[in-house]
């Protein structure tokens, strides 16, 4: 069983995320999907699409730290899981997202490795993993919660270091760095058209691209750029 998951905690992104989310998941792939929100807060969401899954109210999940209950055996989910930041834009044919390397777990290489050719951290925004094969990143996690985010940034800098010989990236060319990849560090200063947020226009789409992360700013819904206005929604 194929599903695909986002996590909504906080009041950082509106449940429009994720509804759109949804819709360009649809639009992008011919694989059947059960379509999942991990959410503390639910108000919002097209649930006629997307089945609600209650976050627990422990303290340590929160922020981006609460990505990692998706890994923990309790999480109801089962299946074949692809997870998708809400700060992302998919604007092409997903379906080897689902099926690339079966049994591996799936995860972007930082977008750093634009600086750095031979960049090994590791960037959480589209994982892919099988339920139980990955219990560990949550079982540990939990034991010793308050240590690991003391040292550790967030959540994709404790997945780099303890899932570190489990790790498969994804095909640079599939997954880019608006910012930093698709428009280029040189060109990073931020523009406005219509009350929009934009880098410059038009943007480098290149053979393969496929989804769009939008870390920083602008996000989705500030941006003027066509193709994330043709996605978008």
């Amino acid at each position: 069983m194929n599903h695909v998951v986002c996590v909504k905690w906080g009041n950082k992104y509106i449940s429009k995320y994720a509804n759109i989310l949804y819709n360009m998941v649809k639009r992008h792939t011919t694989v059947p999907f059960t379509f999942h929100c991990l959410t503390d807060d639910p108000a919002g969401l097209d649930t006629n699409n997307i089945n609600v899954v209650k976050l627990p109210t422990d303290p340590w999940i929160k922020t981006w730290w609460s990505k990692l209950w998706m890994f923990a055996p309790e999480m109801p989910i089962k299946g074949n899981i692809l997870f998708f930041d809400l700060d992302v834009v998919i604007f092409d044919n997903i379906d080897i997202l689902f099926t690339h390397n079966p049994g591996k777990f799936h995860i972007i290489r930082d977008f750093n490795r634009c600086r750095v050719q031979d960049w090994k951290l590791s960037n959480s925004s589209v994982m892919r993993w099988e339920t139980g094969t990955m219990d560990y990143l949550w079982n540990e996690f939990k034991e010793k919660s308050a240590i690991v985010m003391q040292q550790n940034h967030g959540d994709q800098d404790w997945i780099t270091k303890r899932a570190k010989e489990d790790i498969t990236h994804w095909p640079d060319q599939w997954i880019r760095s608006y910012k930093w990849e698709m428009i280029g560090l040189k060109d990073t200063k931020l523009l406005t058209k219509d009350g929009k947020s934009f880098f410059r226009t038009p943007v480098t789409i290149q053979k393969g691209n496929k989804v769009a992360v939008f870390h920083g700013r602008p996000n989705p819904m500030e941006c003027a750029d066509q193709f994330v206005i043709d996605n978008w929604q």
